[in-house]
């Protein structure tokens, strides 16, 4: 099996030992670089094209956003997923619409981060339940427009009533794991249904088609 392609990058030289420590007792993970500086980051990533980046929001030159930005304009085919001690909201929202595929906070666990790179990888999206909320609700609060009964009665995109439900379940949060186990569904089944949703919607990831959703008023959190 082909391993999946790491690069990591933070700017604290203790963390990031720690983590490339860690990440190397994963026998699925290839760690191919490593990076403590915004610029030098995206110019190494550029050039060796991991599968995944664990970034860090807080960095030397420019910011996690702004290397997010620019790695997905040179390479979109590479996942990003912020990893930081951070957890406002602002942050989040920026990160996201910047490309993220998700985001965890630095005190989750070695299995957290394996679990996350995984649902990265199988096509998921994937944000902290708590992290989650605080993020639709800010959303919502900025830009998201009012439901409507009406509107919220539309199915503008022809999707299946499962399909709604597999919607609904991500706009929670749920990593296509979790939706799986609600749903008594396998895996591969939630992404195959993720990837109708996501033709029917025309967009690419979860974010972009919940964030699709909660513009429309067709989905509750």
């Amino acid at each position: 099996m082909d391993r999946t392609r790491i690069f990591v990058v933070e700017d604290q030289p203790q963390l990031l030992k720690n983590l490339l420590k860690v990440l190397s007792t994963f026998e699925e993970l290839e760690l191919v670089g490593s990076s403590q500086e915004g610029e030098a980051a995206v110019e190494d990533i550029v050039r060796v094209r991991p599968h995944l980046v664990l970034l860090d929001l807080e960095l030397p030159g420019i910011n996690g956003i702004q290397v997010t930005q620019k790695v997905k304009r040179q390479a979109p085919e590479v996942e990003i997923l912020i990893l930081t001690s951070f957890d406002d909201e602002q942050k989040v929202y920026e990160a996201i619409q910047a490309g993220a595929s998700g985001y965890l906070v630095k005190r989750v666990g070695p299995e957290k981060i394996r679990a996350g790179i995984q649902e990265v990888m199988g096509g998921g999206t994937v944000l902290e339940p708590i992290i989650a909320r605080r993020f639709w609700n800010y959303f919502q609060s900025v830009q998201a427009k009012p439901a409507t009964p009406e509107k919220k009665a539309d199915n503008p995109w022809k999707l299946t009533p499962t399909e709604f439900e597999v919607l609904r379940y991500v706009a929670k949060g749920l990593s296509n794991a979790e939706v799986g186990q609600v749903m008594t569904l396998e895996r591969r089944t939630v992404r195959t249904h993720l990837s109708h949703i996501y033709r029917k919607m025309g967009v690419n990831s979860h974010v972009e088609a919940v964030v699709m959703a909660l513009r429309e008023g067709v989905v509750d959190l």
